[in-house]
């Protein structure tokens, strides 16, 4: 499959974690390395080709929408949410602007670096519209920064994936970056709802599939993730290897 062309960034949260930083302005505005965590995301969309982006908003959603205003590229609207409408809610709420063709969607605050291949374009690449409904970018979970989860799924070998048992670590943790097809979301919840939600009837389906990032991605939910993305950046252009 060719990159898809449009996409969708989920910007609607209140970033709690992050307090006080976001007492005062969207978790999708703090900066890792000098440039928002927002605009990380669409540099990354733009590098792999895509050209229409949604933007879901809710909390803050004036101050984020002036510092979009300011960007030509890619092409962006914006899905307006009044009450919360958590991942999957939001994303069905904005299909009519996604098109029936799938799409990738990704989380605002998602900050990853690509390995020896464009991942999104990998992504792409691995997509078989004949058995998927959806692709997640998966990373291994020791390895990721940041991060101190138990991760999520577990993959056979032809991609396919699994939940994490109980009580068990899992290989793989989710990113927050994935392709979707609009099928996925035939007969699904009214309101605000999880795409775990989905993400479960796609594995019951046999339907959900991982592909592997082979470069960095750090989790900055936190004050202590935002700090170690920012060491690693800091220590990256000094030339010394984090680990």
């Amino acid at each position: 499959m060719s990159v898809p062309k449009k996409a969708m960034l989920l910007a609607a949260g209140l970033g709690t974690r992050l307090r006080p930083l976001t007492d005062t302005l969207p978790k999708p505005l703090v900066r890792v390395d000098g440039t928002t965590l927002i605009d990380h995301a669409l540099d990354r969309l733009e590098s792999a080709g895509i050209t229409d982006v949604v933007i879901n908003t809710h909390y803050r959603a004036e101050q984020l929408e002036d510092h979009l205003s300011h960007r030509k590229t890619p092409n962006i609207r914006f899905s307006r949410e009044a009450d919360l409408l958590e991942t999957g809610g939001g994303v069905a709420g904005a299909l009519k602007m996604l098109g029936d063709a799938p799409f990738f969607v990704a989380n605002s605050d998602a900050f990853w670096l690509n390995g020896p291949f464009d991942a999104l374009v990998r992504m792409a690449r691995t997509w078989s519209d004949d058995k998927m409904d959806g692709l997640l970018l998966l990373h291994s979970t020791v390895e990721a920064y940041g991060y101190t989860g138990r991760g999520d799924f577990c993959a056979g070998g032809d991609g396919r994936l699994t939940r994490r048992p109980e009580c068990q670590v899992a290989p793989w943790l989710f990113t927050g970056i994935q392709i979707l097809h609009p099928r996925l979301f035939d007969d699904c919840p009214q309101g605000a709802f999880s795409l775990n939600v989905l993400y479960d009837r796609a594995i019951e389906s046999e339907r959900l599939y991982g592909a592997l990032h082979d470069g960095e991605w750090f989790h900055v939910g936190s004050h202590e993730g935002l700090e170690e993305a920012e060491t690693y950046m800091r220590l990256r252009y000094a030339g010394i290897r984090h680990r």
